[in-house]
């Protein structure tokens, strides 16, 4: 992104025009118009204060004393005062330009960022200090987003840091811009706008394998259910009656016992399924800073599931369990992907940042009945650190709906709090899985894919 400002001489506050140039990145023509006006401030920073004084002091005593040598220190003194009284307000006409080595990563990728600033003024700006706005929810990794330097006319600086990519949209804030003159008495600051975006996305991409619950549509899929009929797994055999398909007689029996009779598969049928996160502000808990939270390791797997489930036949929506609401109801297709993808990268309810609104268990928990559909199974993702979650799993799972539960491991192991709550938690899922509602424990260093290949094989014993 390419934009240029200028900042008038000696004014308090000032507006000025910001052009795109030719190198720069095309706005999002959906996307809420950004404020493009220069907030620009001059201010006196005081950094002579107390020279007059002084050298008034100083010339009144070398007068008095008759030191030719005093008084003429006083008059040096008055001479840097009145320098500095007289400086006003610097005029920069800027250049900025901001590039991303990518502007799409995936969650976790370390993204460069280059920023270059053009001196378009004809005089020299003595003492630059510019502060690039990195988007709070961003690391930075390498590096420091701040650069101090002077320019001549014409010249340019560039300074570069590494961010790591976090969930979300994140747009990069004004750039500070700080100069000051010869004199550094008086300084003006300028906030330059840009229109950098970094869009960071869950990849998406479908998991090998989801083991669901059995219960199920009457459309053929992939989930197997316990009746027998067309398929292709074994079942059970029962009596040949008038009709029955050739290749469907067990010719084996019939060469032992001269007795026909039927073979029976399992019938494989599509499930109607949401996906229930939990976005609570107690589910914003991790191991330590330089690991994700687990909201958005369960954004992250929910985004493998969805559509593993999809590719399967299966009907799949999306809910969250958390002050703010988000519903997609469960649906087939490539536009229901899309919406689902949409919903999971822009939705205020996934954001990477706790929320901060009061959240009514009762609330929501009716709401969510009223709107999953009676042959709907539930696949919640959560954390299960906090009693009430874990209410509410065997509270849906009575209702009908069955639940499997994937938790990411938020606990450590590093202090004695961490391993009573990490011992609180496999409590929790002890209990769980005593009420036959399935649990995938997702450790902080196993993939989710990794994580349900390893207990869909245990439930498939």
């Amino acid at each position: 992104m390419t934009a240029s400002a200028s900042t008038g001489s000696g004014s308090a506050d000032a507006d000025a025009d910001v052009a795109v140039g030719d190198g720069a990145a095309t706005p999002d023509p959906t996307a809420e118009s950004t404020d493009r006006t220069v907030e620009t401030t001059t201010r006196e920073t005081r950094r002579w204060r107390g020279i007059s004084a002084v050298a008034l002091v100083a010339g009144g005593a070398g007068i008095v004393l008759r030191y030719p040598s005093l008084f003429l220190v006083g008059v040096i003194g008055v001479a840097y005062a009145a320098y500095a009284r007289a400086a006003t307000g610097l005029s920069m006409s800027l250049a900025v330009e901001r590039t991303l080595s990518d502007p799409a990563p995936d969650p976790g990728d370390e993204v460069e960022v280059s920023v270059t600033v053009r001196n378009e003024g004809e005089s020299t700006l003595p003492d630059l200090r510019l502060v690039d706005g990195v988007p709070d929810p961003i690391a930075v990794t390498d590096g420091v987003p701040r650069h101090g330097t002077s320019l001549r006319a014409g010249e340019s600086a560039t300074f570069e840091y590494a961010v790591t990519a976090g969930r979300g949209v994140h747009e990069f804030d004004r750039l500070l811009v700080v100069g000051r003159g010869m004199s550094g008495a008086v300084e003006t600051r300028a906030r330059v706008p840009t229109a950098d975006v970094l869009r960071c996305e869950s990849p998406f991409e479908p998991v090998s394998d989801v083991a669901l619950r059995a219960l199920t549509t009457r459309h053929a899929g992939r989930v197997e259910t316990d009746d027998g009929g067309e398929g292709v797994e074994f079942h059970s055999t029962r009596e040949y009656r008038p009709g029955d398909a050739i290749s469907r007689i067990d010719w084996n029996r019939h060469a032992r016992t001269g007795e026909l009779a039927t073979l029976r598969f399992r019938q494989e049928r599509s499930a109607t399924v949401v996906l229930l996160l939990d976005v609570r502000e107690e589910a914003y808990l991790r191991p330590d800073e330089d690991r994700p939270h687990a909201v958005d390791r369960s954004v992250e797997a929910a985004t493998a599931v969805f559509p593993a489930l999809l590719d399967a036949g299966n009907r799949v929506g999306i809910a969250a369990f958390g002050p703010t609401e988000a519903w997609l109801p469960p649906g087939l297709g490539t536009d229901h992907r899309a919406r689902a993808r949409s919903l999971f990268s822009s939705h205020d309810a996934f954001s990477p940042e706790a929320p901060e609104a009061d959240f009514y268990f009762n609330v929501r928990m009716r709401r969510l009945r009223k709107r999953l559909p009676e042959d709907a199974q539930v696949v919640l993702f959560s954390p299960l650190c906090d009693d009430q979650v874990a209410r509410f799993a065997r509270l849906v799972d009575a209702h009908g709906h069955l639940v499997t539960t994937v938790s990411p491991d938020p606990t450590g192991d590093d202090t004695p709090g961490h391993r009573l709550a990490g011992a609180e938690r496999a409590a929790r899922i002890t209990a769980l899985r005593g009420a036959g509602i399935r649990v995938v424990d997702v450790p902080a260093e196993t993939s989710t894919e990794a994580a349900l290949a390893s207990t869909g094989k245990r439930w498939s014993r």
